[in-house]
Parts: C-alpha cells; sequence; structure tokens
C-alpha cells in the first residue's frame, strides 16, 4: 500500500520543483500546465512530450522555455527542432528519447499523462531514475502492477495517484494507513449510456459515445467511460496501488461525479472525497503533495445539488468492467491482455470498424485465445501486449 508521507526525505515540497509532462499536448498534460500557470514559482517545466501534435508541443515550449521537449512521431521531429532551435530548448523525437528524458537530474516528479501500454517504459524509467511519479497512465500499473510498485518500493519512489477515483482513495486514507480497510468504493458517472439496456446500443455512433455527461477527457479514456472498462482498468489499478484484493473492490454507479471514490473501514465508517468534476484539483494534489496548494477553482456548494444517488453496474449490458474483474481474478498476464485488445478495439470503434458491443467480443477473445502466463517479467509483457493486439486485430474489418 503507498504509505500517506514521502519516501524520499529529498522529496521536498518547496517551490521549484521540476517537472517532466509525459503527453503535455493531451487532455491531463493541459490542464497539467494550467496548474503550473496559476501556481508561479512552484514549478519549474523541465520536460514536455507529445505523440503527434506538434504544433501545440511548440506552443507549449515557448512559453514554459522546458530544458528540452520531444515527440513520438519521428517524421514530426525536424519541424520541433526547427521552431526550437533558436530558443535553447533541446528536441528529440521517438518513444526511447522519451523513455530517456524522464531520467534527468533536474526533474523532481514525473507526471505520466501518456495514454495507453505507452507510459510503461518510461515511467519504469523514472522509477529506476529515482524519480517520483504523478501517476494519470492507469494502464502502466493495470499491464505490470506487480513490478512497477515493486520497483518503486526498491527506489523509495512515491506513486501518486492522478484518476480523480485513487486521489479520492489516497485522501481518505490520508493518517488511516494502520486502520485496515474493509473496502474501497470506486464510483462511476455511468457515463452517456446509463440505465440502457443491450439492443439500445447495437447502433451507438462514435459521437453518442464521446459525448460524456461530466467529464472532458480524450477521446481513448472518454469510450472506456461509456462502456465501463475505464472503471474496470481503475479496480485493477486500485488494487496495486493500494494493496487490497479484487474482492474488497467494490464499484457504485454515482451519475453526479460528486464524490469521487471512498474508503470503508473495519469499524463500518466511510470516508469520501467530495468535490465538483474537475481534473485539475487532482492533478494539482499530485504535483503538490504533501502541501494543498490555494488555487481559485469552482467550489462545490450543497445548495446546488438537491440530491446525490447511487446505483449498482450493469454487468450484463456493460461487460468490460466483468472482463477486467475477470482478468484480475486470472492475474499473472490476463490484465495485459485485456488492456492491449481493449485499446485495439476502441481505435477500430473510433474509426467505425466495430461496433460498441463489439469491443467487448474483441477483449474477450483475446483473451481466451492469447497465451496466459502466471509470473511473467517486464520483457514477456511486452511480447504478450504485442501478441494481444495482434489477436485483437485480426476480428476487425478495416473500414
Amino acid at each position: 500500500m503507498i504509505d500517506a508521507v514521502p519516501h524520499s526525505d529529498t522529496f521536498d515540497p518547496g517551490e521549484g520543483r521540476g517537472l517532466a509532462i509525459l503527453g503535455s499536448t493531451g487532455s491531463i498534460g493541459t490542464q497539467a500546465l494550467d496548474v503550473v500557470r496559476a501556481q508561479p514559482g512552484k514549478f519549474r517545466v523541465e520536460v514536455l512530450t507529445a505523440g503527434r501534435n506538434a504544433d501545440l508541443l511548440i506552443a507549449q515550449a515557448l512559453e514554459f522555455k522546458p530544458n528540452a521537449v520531444a515527440i513520438a512521431d519521428e517524421a514530426q521531429g525536424q519541424k520541433v527542432r526547427d521552431a526550437l532551435w533558436d530558443h535553447d530548448i533541446k528536441a528529440y523525437s521517438g518513444a526511447e528519447a522519451i523513455a530517456q528524458l524522464v531520467e534527468m537530474d533536474t526533474i523532481d516528479i514525473v507526471l505520466t499523462a501518456l495514454v495507453g501500454f505507452a507510459g510503461l517504459r518510461p515511467t519504469m524509467n523514472a522509477i529506476a531514475a529515482g524519480k517520483h511519479i504523478a501517476l494519470a497512465n492507469k494502464e502502466t500499473l493495470v499491464v505490470a502492477g506487480e513490478i512497477v510498485m515493486r520497483a518503486a518500493r526498491d527506489q523509495g519512489v512515491d506513486i501518486l495517484p492522478v484518476d480523480s477515483e485513487h486521489s479520492a482513495i489516497f485522501q481518505c486514507l490520508a493518517g488511516e494507513f494502520h486502520n485496515p480497510v474493509e473496502k474501497l468504493i470506486l464510483t462511476a458517472s455511468g457515463g452517456p449510456f446509463r440505465g440502457r439496456q443491450r439492443a439500445d446500443l447495437s447502433h451507438v455512433t462514435r459521437e453518442q459515445a464521446l459525448d460524456h455527461p461530466n467529464w472532458d477527457m480524450g477521446a481513448k479514456i472518454t469510450i472506456d467511460s461509456a462502456s465501463l472498462m475505464n472503471k474496470g482498468l481503475e479496480v485493477i489499478e486500485a488494487r496495486w496501488l493500494f494493496d487490497v484484493p479484487a474482492a474488497h473492490i467494490e464499484v457504485v454507479v454515482h451519475p453526479q461525479s460528486i464524490i469521487h471514490s471512498g474508503v470503508q473501514f473495519k469499524d463500518g465508517s466511510i470516508k469520501v472525497q467530495m468535490g465538483l468534476p474537475d481534473m485539475k484539483l487532482p492533478i494539482q494534489y499530485a504535483l503538490g503533495y504533501p502541501q494543498r496548494l490555494s488555487n481559485d477553482f469552482p467550489r462545490f456548494s450543497f445548495a446546488d445539488f438537491a440530491s446525490l444517488t447511487f446505483e449498482q453496474p450493469d454487468l450484463t449490458t456493460f461487460r468490460n468492467l466483468q472482463l477486467a474483474y475477470d482478468a484480475l481474478a486470472a492475474g499473472g498476464s490476463a490484465p495485459c491482455v485485456l488492456n492491449a485488445a481493449n485499446e485495439v478495439a476502441v481505435a477500430a470503434f473510433l474509426k467505425g470498424e466495430v461496433g460498441f458491443l463489439e469491443m467487448s467480443s474483441l477483449v474477450e477473445h483475446a483473451l481466451e485465445t492469447v497465451e496466459h502466463v502466471s509470473k511473467p517479467d517486464l520483457e514477456t509483457l511486452f511480447a504478450l501486449d504485442t501478441a494481444a493486439r495482434e489477436a485483437a486485430g485480426a476480428r476487425v474489418t478495416p473500414s
């Protein structure tokens, strides 16, 4: 279980903490930079990385003057280098460059906001280099939770959750780490299709699935939220972050997204963390931990919410959540396969190559056909990720 205080005495909560933001042009990355703008003097942006959005990466670099930037798309590398040549900002390209930049001495904390499996290798490199991690990439722990958490313990590195649900649990556990936990309660909005039956989802469009009622997120995470796979991935992430078995992790649908998650202790008491749905709050909490930094974010008022409601998730209609629980129960490489197949399924759905309900079938097929390894090492997981993508992709008809 992660501790209530930083492991390392060198993790100074004072001003000028050096940041590497991996995925700075995405939803979490841009909101993290909003936090930096609002906290002058508290943070130094040392590294920014992007996948393909060269124009936004260049604009961010010119504003924040990092030591270095990197773009994963090597075809855009020269464009970034040319734009930053006269500004004393080093520019690199390719996944390997991103994985290496996190090791820079001037970095104190790495915000891993990359989408999907791509976040695993740079996170592991950052841990090996003794960097603390603000983790917004749940797939890192889904794929290799046991390996990642063991490495963090060995290096004395803190992994601070950025997902609103895991941040809420972390905050509820503050001061309670020696009290046994009876249950973790992960809340879910239910997404845009809450209350629908399977027959209603046969002809769901991309635009409908991307219309989340409460949160502004990237496309992949929004589709995962609509299918409840996002909640399944969060269950697996919570298992490793907080060292709580799956049987003691409950998902509750809470449409208003005001209670972000909670903890029930052995005496029956429940603590929850509440607030308006705004990702900047958990981002700021992770980057500034253990301090709570003041801000001007909108405040929650009970007067604005006459009622808060709760219901059980529909595991028959939204099969992905059950598949995630099944993968966690199977252990070993199963969560890695689940994640890889889901990334393929979501990409195919966004391209119009599979239907909404077919995404679960692709994931289930990969779990049934890809070799299961009970104690995989990191390289085995990389190989099984490829195998799972191939298994899922074989059932996709390109548009």
